[in-house]
């Protein structure tokens, strides 16, 4: 199986593509990068995670944080030119996007978001995907990170601490 084939890399593109879920779009590939490069700060996913995360912090009006985060996923992506994970993407196509995303917000534009470019052969795949999202609601995915669930996460931090008060 092709890489960019996997679940995760579909759920990926499909909330990137679908309904611009940028939050949940970092979330699906992290856990895929955990899973088969952890730690490689230089892998292409790290690439993709940063793309989605700029997109969610300028579409919340963070310009500081969507640039610098940008430049981050261009730099990867200019890194690893070749890899087997822009194969399924028009990667020329890619790079021009971001590169006039970044313009867009060093002239204090307003948020735009854009599609990956993706082969035929992933656009099926992503599309059927995306014909399973729920449907979205905008203000939810613009304050996703504060209106998610984080019950677990507090719950872990928790435990962290009582782990470490026990030494």
């Amino acid at each position: 199986m092709h890489p960019q084939h996997h679940t995760l890399f579909i759920d990926y593109c499909a909330y990137f593509n679908g309904n611009g879920d940028f939050f949940e779009c970092h979330e699906v590939l992290e856990e895929y990068w955990k899973d088969i490069a952890p730690g490689n700060k230089k892998h292409p996913l790290v690439g993709y995670v940063q793309l989605a995360t700029g997109l969610y912090h300028w579409r919340r009006g963070n310009a500081t944080g969507a640039f610098k985060i940008l430049h981050k996923a261009l730099t990867n992506f200019q890194v690893n030119k070749g890899n087997v994970f822009f194969n399924e993407i028009d990667y020329t196509k890619l790079l021009l996007q971001l590169t006039e995303t970044l313009s867009h917000i060093q002239m204090g534009k307003s948020f735009q978001a854009f599609q990956l470019p993706l082969t035929p052969t992933l656009q099926n795949l992503v599309t059927a995907r995306i014909q399973l999202l729920p449907e979205s609601n905008p203000n939810y995915l613009l304050h996703k990170h504060m209106l998610r669930d984080r019950s677990h996460i507090l719950a872990e931090r928790q435990e962290s601490k009582q782990r470490k008060s026990r030494r």
